[in-house]
């Protein structure tokens, strides 16, 4: 039997092995795929990934970078080797990081990871950009930098969940969109200032969404994925 699919990664933001793994157990029963970011990364490395990974299961490796180009390039082509579906990079490392890992990238042909920008944290609002010396709006901010990642070759975007309809109008279905801040209905807010449903972000256009503590500090794990599954298949 085949195993549906859905566009979730879960989120698995712990540096606990066995946690990491029962959890991406769970996920990949459930058909999502998993986002091993920074936190898991730098307790376990690579074969942290290998270890936790069902073969198949759908790879999000959420490292963020932002260095100078050959720093980037070099990390974009180490990574590539643990096969990840999308790796995310800081658009605001400027044109030529972004260019040089989007080469780094398109090395590995037919099985090369996607690259997705990073524009505006969705812990952060105006007045945090404000405090950084940004001017203008969130939304203001997130469009210029995405520009500079799509004009860069890169293949998709990170996006809070009201920056979806913004993003689809400015570059149509060519672009992915992969969207963290996701609450299912009666979830806490928790540190993103910028959420939505799941089936409210799929029905705005997000081609993928990252759920993580609705899911990981659930009583129960399971049943939570079960009852986000339910959600995104009516």
């Amino acid at each position: 039997m085949t195993r549906r699919r859905h566009p979730v990664f879960c989120a698995i933001d712990t540096p606990d092995l066995a946690n990491a793994k029962a959890l991406a157990d769970i996920a990949a029963a459930a058909g999502f795929g998993i986002k091993l970011g920074k936190e898991f990364f730098a307790a376990n490395g690579p074969q942290g990934v290998r270890d936790v990974r069902e073969p198949g299961t759908p790879l999000f490796l959420d490292v963020k970078f932002h260095d100078i180009p050959n720093t980037v390039a070099g990390a974009i082509r180490s990574a590539a080797v643990l096969a990840p579906t999308f790796i995310t990079i800081h658009a605001a490392g400027g044109p030529a990081m972004l260019r040089a890992a989007a080469a780094a990238a398109a090395e590995f042909g037919q099985v090369r990871p996607k690259l997705l920008g990073v524009t505006v944290l969705t812990s952060l609002d105006a007045g945090d950009l404000a405090a950084t010396g940004v001017t203008g709006s969130v939304e203001q901010q997130v469009l210029r930098l995405a520009r500079l990642a799509v004009d860069c070759g890169l293949d998709g975007l990170i996006c809070a969940p009201q920056e979806i309809m913004p993003l689809r109008a400015a570059f149509g279905p060519k672009v992915q969109l992969v969207v963290p801040g996701i609450r299912p209905a009666g979830s806490k807010a928790d540190d993103q200032k910028r959420v939505m449903t799941p089936r409210e972000a799929l029905e705005a256009g997000a081609d993928w969404l990252v759920i993580g503590r609705p899911i990981n500090a659930a009583p129960d794990p399971a049943k939570a994925v079960a009852a986000i599954a339910a959600e995104i298949a009516a």
